[in-house]
């Protein structure tokens, strides 16, 4: 598992919150919801998407955007326009002045907003947690993400628009798998336009260090050490060390307690999981040796770490 894919595969809300808005005239929304990631796609018409100290971003329909929490931003129909709608955590929404906008904008199954068909239409998906794997890819992103629907398009967007309307069974989980697949391809083509993306993404092609970072992805159980990567990447250590240096920033090592301690946090928040279970699935072989190490990192030990997941 990559780092892209541990966005979505940590202990991310189930039924994430994904919804259409349909609005007509002028509006303007404040989203403060604290969320770690939020994506907005405009079926029909347009907005403007403005995070916190930057200029206004215009959407039309098939532009997307992603938005990285937990600051604030505003979308709105007309840039500058006080918001007079406010999004807050665990999508309660009100007033400015803290009235209650529940029922008033409630339009039908998973459809919210001024009115039952607008001029304007967006498909909002927003994901209340991510684990400690997917803090990689959030902190490479930028507050607001924007992919104009020119250089970007899947028909996963339409897919999902229309799974919206339905109520059958298993629903939520037919809707949390079309917008994982969406982010992930949004992500992809960010990042395959980026001007400088993060390290340990631009290494992924790189014939060494590339071959380093998927054998660690795939088996991060297994008893790594510098020698046995070097030689499963057909290099010397010396080259591997400074190639991957280089180019991802730490050593193969530090990325690999790294990534065996994220994998372990996230694995934590779940509570049928013994310590000792998630000891072996990331590599220590006691647990001993992971809280040991779990501490270093984090300053707290497994147990405190699952407790604070279980009550945040």
């Amino acid at each position: 598992m990559d780092a892209i894919s541990g966005l979505l595969s940590g202990p991310r809300a189930r039924e994430a919150f994904v919804l259409r808005c349909e609005l007509d005239g002028a509006w303007a929304l404040r989203v403060q919801d604290e969320a770690p990631l939020a994506l907005m796609a405009v079926l029909r018409g347009s907005a403007y998407v403005t995070a916190t100290g930057a200029e206004p971003v215009h959407l039309g329909p098939g532009d997307v955007a992603l938005a990285r929490g937990p600051a604030p931003y505003d979308v709105a129909s007309t840039p500058g326009l006080q918001p007079s709608v406010v999004i807050h955590p665990g999508q309660r929404c009100t007033t400015l002045d803290g009235t209650d906008l529940r029922d008033v904008f409630h339009r039908g199954v998973r459809t919210w907003g001024t009115t039952e068909s607008g001029s304007t239409s967006i498909l909002v998906g927003t994901y209340t947690r991510a684990g400690e794997v997917g803090r990689r890819t959030l902190a490479a992103l930028p507050e607001l993400l924007v992919l104009d629907s020119a250089d970007w398009h899947s028909p996963l967007l339409d897919h999902l628009a229309d799974e919206l309307a339905s109520d059958e069974p298993g629903q939520s989980a037919v809707l949390d798998r079309l917008l994982d697949l969406l982010v992930i391809g949004v992500l992809r083509a960010w990042f395959a336009r980026a001007e400088a993306p993060p390290g340990w993404y631009a290494a992924r092609g790189d014939r060494v260090v590339g071959a380093a970072l998927r054998l660690i992805h795939d088996d991060v159980a297994r008893p790594w050490s510098l020698a046995a990567l070097a030689s499963a990447a057909s290099v010397s250590r010396a080259t591997l060390a400074r190639r991957f240096a280089d180019l991802v920033g730490q050593t193969p090592m530090a990325y690999l307690t790294e990534w065996r301690l994220a994998l372990a946090a996230d694995l934590l928040a779940d509570p049928d999981l013994t310590l000792a279970e998630v000891a072996r699935r990331v590599g220590y072989a006691t647990p001993f040796a992971l809280s040991a190490a779990f501490k270093r990192q984090y300053g707290v030990s497994p147990r405190q770490h699952r407790l604070e997941q279980a009550t945040a």
